[in-house]
């Protein structure tokens, strides 16, 4: 691991015990500019997640609890007349920050829903015909809990592409828990935060890893698999998996992408892109399916 994301990893550690696979991957969606979509049941530790990787390079953070009445113009931002000198002066919502946590982002309305799609899409919102662009870095977190649960409703395709990756926590092995129990957690307050140039660095040389050609015709056998007989992923997936797997390569202190780095990013990527009824060996990942499908071809 490069030694500038050591430290920040082991931190985040020490945050949310026992699952450190899980926050590699946030990690690496972040240093790819994608957004991260957890789905959990409630009390698993997604917010504390989102909240330490803000923390640790010093990002501003904000929180949006999406219930059924939020509005768009809730996260967007209102213009508001000012009688002083008879203007209308942009009022920002909650969206102007440069992670924002959208919390039960499936609780609301298809309406609010779209109004973070522009934002997650283009880095920008429209009020009234005039844009608006929001900070760089702007990283959305979102969390969903299970659909058995009261009161959600799956998301549209369209905005789980949006997502480079979704992850789940899971409960905590058993000696992550007693750790838990015993106190032996740190809290999010005592991260030590870098300054926030250390993450445009760190996209900037996330961009440039190295990737062979054998390594995309790898990456083209995958995606061409996921499409016999069904939908399939789209360009913009398979840009996000050689995007997800250079940030995992350079986590990793490798200046090239292995397909080991692939597969290890793999599930994330592409489980919530993929129609769950289509592969003809229900019950196996999909992605543990497209891996099969592949080997056997080459």
């Amino acid at each position: 691991m490069t030694a500038e994301l050591l430290p920040l990893t082991n931190a985040v550690g020490r945050v949310l015990l026992g699952k450190e696979k899980q926050v590699r991957l946030a990690y690496s969606c972040l240093l790819a500019g994608g957004h991260l979509l957890i789905e959990d049941r409630p009390g698993m530790g997604k917010s504390t997640l989102a909240e330490a990787l803000a923390t640790v390079f010093s990002l501003a953070f904000k929180r949006v609890s999406f219930t059924s009445d939020l509005l768009p113009a809730d996260l967007t931002g209102i213009n508001v007349f000012n009688q002083a000198d008879s203007t209308f002066h942009f009022q920002r919502g909650p969206l102007f920050t440069q992670v924002l946590l959208a919390d039960e982002i499936n609780r609301a309305s298809p309406r609010t829903q779209s109004a973070l799609l522009e934002a997650m899409s283009a880095g920008r919102v429209s009020i009234d015909g005039t844009s608006h662009a929001l900070p760089h870095p702007f990283f959305v977190i979102a969390t969903q809990n299970s659909l058995d649960q009261v009161g959600t409703s799956p998301l549209p395709e369209a905005q789980l592409d949006r997502f480079l990756m979704r992850v789940s926590l899971g409960f905590p092995d058993r000696d992550a828990e007693r750790q838990l129990l015993r106190g032996d957690s740190s809290p999010v307050e005592s991260l030590q935060g870098v300054d926030d140039q250390a993450l445009l660095q760190l996209q900037q040389r996330c961009a440039v890893q190295y990737c062979s050609q054998e390594l995309l015709e790898y990456v083209l056998d995958l995606v061409e698999a996921s499409r016999l007989g069904q939908e399939g992923l789209s360009p913009r997936a398979s840009q996000g998996l050689v995007a997800a797997a250079r940030a995992w390569a350079l986590i990793h202190g490798r200046d090239h992408v292995l397909v080991d780095d692939v597969q290890a990013v793999l599930p994330a990527v592409v489980e919530h892109r993929l129609d769950a009824g289509c592969p003809a060996n229900a019950g196996t990942p999909l992605s543990t399916d497209l891996l099969e499908r592949v080997n056997a071809l080459r």
